[in-house]
């Protein structure tokens, strides 16, 4: 039992959650790269982010686990992104792009790793995550959000829109 709820209801929400959170965040980050703010989808892959890393650490565990270290560095990088998505108003909006770009990918890294050890034929491919194809699907994501990150740091600059559309106003 976890929180009153058994194991298997406490996982099937936590999935839910975290899957929640991924399609949010690449719609998060498909805005970041076409310079759209995208707030309420924000809001949602924000919040269901941190409830991702929350309830991760509901699980039954002995020690410090590699989730629970990702977790917490996962509740850091968002506390980040949150401090300058909402107080700081995008302020430094290279900052924001990083870390909700990060936030994602450590997600997304956890997707990779659940399907190897969840699903048949991956796990037939990598039983102990060690093996070639669990590598080169870790590396493949990995180099798929260098390049995303890269790309919507560069382009998400939603003060300047913002600005623009006020001297459209004015004009």
């Amino acid at each position: 039992m976890v929180f009153g709820l058994s194991l298997q209801t406490y996982t099937v929400i936590h999935v839910l959650i975290s899957l929640i959170g991924i399609v949010s965040g690449f719609v998060v980050l498909y805005g970041m790269l076409n310079n759209k703010r995208l707030d309420g989808w924000t809001a949602v892959f924000l919040t269901t982010t941190v409830l991702t890393s929350v309830t991760g650490f509901g699980f039954p565990f002995k020690g410090v686990t590699p989730a629970i270290k990702l977790g917490i560095i996962s509740l850091v990088v968002l506390g980040v992104a949150i401090l300058v998505r909402y107080p700081l108003h995008l302020a430094w909006r290279k900052t924001y792009a990083i870390t909700a770009s990060m936030a994602l990918y450590f997600n997304v890294f956890v997707l990779v790793v659940q399907s190897f050890e969840k699903m048949p034929a991956l796990k037939a491919a990598a039983p102990t995550q060690k093996e070639a194809p669990f590598l080169v699907a870790q590396l493949a994501v990995l180099g798929l959000f260098m390049v995303l990150t890269t790309l919507a740091a560069k382009r998400f600059r939603p003060n300047a829109n913002l600005a623009a559309k006020s001297a459209s106003r004015a004009a």
